[in-house]
């Protein structure tokens, strides 16, 4: 990016990476949602969102995630290295809390009230980062003067998932209009209405103003929310790449959208907020139907994500219109399809009508309630040693493949009700099996009784990978007591 497209110091991103993506099941799960997948490109959502930001401004963004995704936002972080501030949920509370965090934690690292945060979503395809560069620093100017900055798309449809901005007929500057009316999800009738006026706009979750200005309207309209996350951040703590702050306080305010809690009252009480139009195609990427939407189709309009990361997708597509399908592993052929999405993964395959996906939460959901672990996991799971690959499972065993970093330890761990068996497949294991230390290579093996300290541990300079068979009539993931662990877990 050209150094003029640069603002000046003090803008720093704030990007919520929080959520957990249940509409685009079974692609997107609870511990690996669609934020940090790559559909159809190098990088994930989040990762594009941070390289956005960084076009902009040399201030490291402040990221707020869950506390269970913190090792992937580490990873892809480092993937294109780029430093950050990772703020921890302990719980999901929405936008407002979270936004309100990150407010409160720069003040407190000791930047001004005046520092500007750009607020964005980690999940949002934006097509053209220079229209979003040029449209920030249309209303940058507007922000420093006291405003809050919002960013608004022309209505492809009268959707009702959306904010709606009413942009006045008086223009402050080039491009940037008053605000007469925010109107968060409004009924279908409304936003038809909406739509046809030409007057309105969708709400793009995007947001620029100054972290005081911000702290002051949540201290009008919402002071619960803003005495937990103070309270919340009294008790800061770092803990390795992360900024931990007491569970408690922070769950015990209301979980509210910043939409809800600011911008509308903020809206109703006169000229606080002023628009500027994104020229370029925005994507919140909330359905696999607004995936198809935002996807490039072939001469019958489908569109397809390559979940395998090849050159090429192994479908072959007869009598077929208007479908996405995703996979890439296995073959897939559809015979006479219109207007359907199919999905294939190594362990579901969802096949749905493209007007229905927005109901997949409600699969998610049976799925979770019956103790399913597909909601949750893939069968490949990311660890911050490296990752594992389901293989086999049965009422008293479960098999796996281990494949651990060069440099990387697993906890010293033991478990109670199940024992294992590891085979090396590939590298050289430092293993820990009760009192002894050694070194396996490959074809060596060893096993673990029930009850028994142990750890594995690359040493080496190459991928380890080994294979491990669990044995046991209790073979849940919570039957592990970490008694040492650098990655913090417990």
């Amino acid at each position: 990016m050209n150094s003029e497209c640069r603002t000046e110091s003090g803008l720093v991103p704030v990007i919520l990476a929080g959520g957990s993506g249940t509409r685009l099941w079974p692609l997107s799960r609870q511990l690996s949602p669609k934020q940090f997948l790559k559909f159809n490109s190098d990088y994930s959502l989040f990762q594009q969102a941070v390289m956005r930001s960084h076009m902009l401004t040399d201030e490291q963004p402040v990221i707020v995630c869950h506390e269970e995704h913190r090792f992937l936002v580490a990873e892809q972080l480092r993937e294109i290295q780029q430093p950050a501030h990772i703020l921890l949920e302990p719980e999901g509370r929405n936008t407002a809390p979270a936004v309100t965090l990150a407010a409160l934690y720069l003040m407190q690292a000791g930047y001004p009230a005046t520092v500007m945060m750009l607020v964005m979503s980690a999940d949002h395809l934006i097509a053209d980062a220079e229209q979003f560069h040029h449209a920030v620093r249309r209303i940058l100017p507007w922000a420093e003067g006291g405003k809050i900055g919002i960013f608004g798309i022309s209505p492809r449809a009268a959707e009702t998932g959306f904010g709606y901005i009413r942009a006045g007929a008086q223009t402050v500057a080039d491009e940037v209009f008053t605000v007469t009316e925010f109107t968060e999800k409004p009924d279908v009738v409304t936003a038809q209405r909406y739509v046809s006026s030409g007057h309105y706009y969708w709400n793009s979750g995007i947001f620029l103003l100054a972290a005081g200005l911000y702290i002051d309207n949540v201290k009008q309209y919402q002071p619960d929310i803003l005495q937990a996350c103070r309270s919340a951040l009294a008790e800061l703590r770092s803990d390795l790449d992360f900024i931990r702050v007491n569970a408690a306080a922070f769950i015990s305010g209301p979980s509210v959208s910043l939409d809800y809690a600011v911008l509308e009252p903020a809206s109703a009480a006169g000229d606080r907020l002023l628009m500027t139009p994104l020229a370029t195609d925005w994507h919140d990427l909330g359905s696999w139907a607004s995936l198809w939407e935002a996807s490039s189709k072939d001469e019958h309009g489908n569109a397809m994500l390559n979940t395998a990361g090849s050159a090429d997708m192994n479908t072959l597509l007869k009598k077929t219109r208007g479908c996405f399908i995703a996979g890439g592993k296995r073959l897939i052929t559809t015979l006479g399809l219109h207007n359907t999405v199919v999905v294939d993964t190594d362990d579901a395959l969802l096949i749905a009508d493209r007007s229905e996906v927005q109901d997949i939460r409600g699969i998610v959901a049976e799925l979770q309630a019956s103790g399913r672990s597909e909601y949750q996991l893939h069968r490949t799971v990311s660890r911050p040693w490296g990752q594992y690959e389901l293989l086999d499972t049965g009422p008293h065993h479960i098999i796996k493949r281990i494949r651990v970093n060069p440099g990387a330890r697993l906890s010293l761990q033991r478990h109670r009700h199940r024992a294992e068996h590891w085979v090396v497949v590939a590298g050289a294991a430092t293993v820990t099996n009760g009192g002894v230390i050694s070194v396996l290579g490959e074809n060596e093996s060893t096993y673990i009784p029930a009850g028994c300290l142990h750890s594995l541990e690359n040493a080496g300079e190459n991928l380890l990978e080994i294979i491990e068979i669990q044995t046991g009539d209790y073979l849940s993931e919570d039957d592990i007591e970490r008694l040492d662990d650098e990655y913090g877990r417990r």
